[in-house]
């Protein structure tokens, strides 16, 4: 029998007032702002172990650490299976996001420059408002376009101040545009699945789902784990622990209460802090012209978060209302 997880109390028993109506907004705001520093950490991960691990193997590795620490996680709290509405959205994210996006951006950063990487990537956000205006009826008010116009264009100038000559291939940025199309698609299916289910189980069961769908890399992981150095194998854990299953868990939280054009814009700001962590723990000094990539980067994500908001005002038209409830049994947390 299908259990389920424990419910939070409704939005509406909370106490009332401009602090406790503004909390949900702020929680949400620092859980992106986790998932952002988290991901942008991973650049920096991927780029060791990536020397010792294929691919395949190396996604593999990060999917099996995190669904182990998720699923940990899951039983402590007890919250059971998601509802079947939930499934389709899971599994599609999953075997997309998960597993996918993970495989081939491993595969296009070993064939073009992480200048170039990055500029093909950060189509996704662009990718993940159109879908999610066309598939899930999302707003794109002028705020966030023109924020994602500005972000773009930093990590365009991020992306060009980081390439270098005959460092891409027509087989790596057809890859990379690959792992952005999966990243969008997976994003824009995760969402209507967190209606029904938590962050935790939509987190939980996507990331078994890649994990199942790389097995195939098996052989290749436990060979090239038998001669990687411990510091390969200990970033590879680390992408697990920390940028996918915290990151994704926090990232799911955020998603279940805003659109997934604004949160997909809000990762703009990973291009300007991987600049800054590469300085900082690799010594790689940027130039003034990756500095304004990234300072227009972290203006744009400014930019399409901000807006004037109102008070919710139940059943007036246009106006601003707190984030919908969730299941009543699953809600994200």
């Amino acid at each position: 029998m299908m259990s389920t997880a424990p419910s939070d109390p409704p939005y509406d028993s909370a106490p009332s007032g401009p602090a406790s109506s503004r909390r949900p907004e702020l929680l949400a705001t620092a859980a992106a702002a986790v998932t952002v520093v988290l991901w942008a950490s991973a650049f920096v991960s991927i780029r060791s172990a990536g020397e010792a691990y294929s691919p395949g193997a190396l996604a593999l590795g990060r999917l099996l650490s995190g669904s182990l620490v998720l699923g940990a996680i899951w039983l402590v709290r007890r919250e059971g299976l998601p509802p079947r509405a939930a499934w389709r959205g899971i599994a599609v994210s999953g075997l997309l996001w998960f597993g996918l996006y993970m495989v081939v951006l491993n595969w296009g950063e070993q064939q073009v420059d992480a200048g170039t990487a990055a500029l093909v990537v950060n189509v996704g956000p662009i990718l993940i408002a159109l879908l999610g205006a066309r598939l899930l009826g999302d707003a794109l008010p002028p705020r966030l376009l023109t924020g994602m116009a500005v972000s773009f264009a930093g990590a365009v100038t991020v992306g060009l101040s980081m390439s270098g000559a005959g460092g891409s291939s027509l087989l790596g940025v057809v890859l990379c545009l690959l792992a952005a199309v999966a990243y969008a698609g997976g994003v824009v299916a995760q969402k209507p699945a967190l209606g029904h289910a938590s962050a935790l189980q939509v987190t939980t069961f996507g990331c078994l789902a890649g994990a199942v769908l790389c097995l195939p890399f098996t052989g290749q992981l436990v060979r090239e784990a038998a001669a990687a150095p411990a510091t390969a194998t200990l970033n590879m854990v680390f992408l697990g622990v920390f940028p996918t299953a915290l990151a994704f868990t926090t990232w799911a939280y955020a998603l279940a209460r805003t659109t997934a054009g604004r949160m997909g814009a809000t990762t703009y700001a990973v291009p300007a802090l991987v600049v800054l962590m590469s300085w900082l723990a690799l010594g790689e000094v940027p130039g003034l012209l990756t500095l304004a990539g990234g300072a227009l980067c972290l203006a744009g994500v400014a930019v399409s978060r901000s807006g004037r908001r109102t008070p919710p005002q139940p059943g007036v038209p246009g106006a601003a209302t707190p984030p919908e409830p969730l299941a009543e049994d699953a809600r994200g947390r």
